[in-house]
């Protein structure tokens, strides 16, 4: 017979379901085969915890076994018959996990299968197994069959692949590398999950989830779904008026730069800047920037000494 199952996980009989869900977390994280390959006591080990568990993870059962009704194998007690003085029904020795369900069909021989659901969720959150059996001689280590851990990278794309796609190369720290697909329109924050390309597990690999990020841009500024860019103009064309070329994620444009311009003025270019959720592209907008020569000018000094003395004016103060 097995032994108590609350010593097994060492908690008291008043523990909580969620103290005694983390104690069998605990235990079965240190004492899992996936993480302990070739060690027949930590198997050992795992099976016995993963039984425990099964019956005082199992609130019905956890009730049955504090009533006296089934043993720590999961057996009934009822003299004569499964779990008392004459053995389990049949007469064949043993038990096992699960509710005594063990040997040929529930695992293979030395495997097992449990029935409690937190048992199979547990240990898919840690080690990112799902239900199911591995027959044979060397399989079942709990009934369950483990797929590869899934991996996680963040990518960071320029803006112009962010609208038009593109591709991006990954490496991982295991030295394997993987070329991303960056989608049209793609989103800061937006994970892509690649099937498959994650870590190599018996049961087939986990999953790649990379989460998108935008790289700084030496020319645009996001704000939201708008784009900004700042546009250097002329002095001359900032008072006459005139023609700049400017650059945008689609290539470049003309733009016309309106008489009397100011520096912070800005013009707006609909439909040029980032694709929101709904697949709309957004604006772009250019901020002009009104920008001396930068070699000094004699001529641009002498006009600016004259029209300071004939006609001084102060600028109005900008709110924000």
């Amino acid at each position: 017979m097995a032994r108590d199952p609350y010593q097994e996980l060492g908690v008291s009989r008043t523990a909580s379901a969620d103290d005694i869900r983390k104690a069998f977390r605990k235990l079965a994280k240190a004492n899992h085969p996936d993480t302990n390959p070739d060690n027949k006591a930590a198997e050992e080990r795992f099976k016995q915890v993963s039984a425990a568990f099964d019956i005082v993870g199992d609130e019905a059962k956890r009730k049955k076994f504090d009533a006296g009704e089934i043993d720590a194998d999961g057996r009934e007690t009822h003299p004569g018959f499964a779990g008392g003085p004459w053995g389990h029904s049949g007469g064949q020795p043993g038990g096992g996990f699960g509710g005594g369900r063990r040997g040929p069909g529930a695992g293979g021989p030395g495997g097992a299968t449990f029935e409690g659901a937190d048992l199979g969720d547990i240990l898919g959150e840690m080690f990112g197994g799902g239900r199911g059996q591995r027959g044979g001689a060397a399989g079942g280590f709990g009934g369950f069959s483990q797929r590869g851990g899934d991996v996680r990278a963040k990518v960071e794309v320029e803006i112009e692949d962010a609208i038009r796609g593109g591709k991006r190369r990954i490496a991982f720290s295991d030295g394997r590398t993987i070329d991303v697909t960056i989608p049209k329109g793609a989103q800061k924050g937006q994970t892509l999950r690649l099937k498959g390309q994650g870590s190599p597990g018996r049961a087939g690999p986990g999953d790649a989830f990379i989460e998108i990020a935008f790289a700084p841009h030496p020319v645009f500024r996001r704000e939201g779904e708008t784009l900004v860019m700042d546009v250097p103009v002329t002095v001359y064309d900032a008072v006459l008026g005139g023609k700049v070329e400017a650059p945008t994620p689609d290539g470049p444009v003309t733009l016309t730069v309106p008489k009397g311009a100011n520096s912070g003025a800005r013009l707006r270019l609909k439909g040029r800047g980032l694709v929101n959720a709904q697949g709309q592209r957004g604006d772009l907008f250019a901020r002009l920037v009104v920008t001396l020569p930068e070699t000094p000018d004699k001529d641009l000094e002498g006009f600016a000494e004259t029209w300071r003395k004939k006609r001084p004016y102060t600028p109005p103060r900008r709110k924000g």
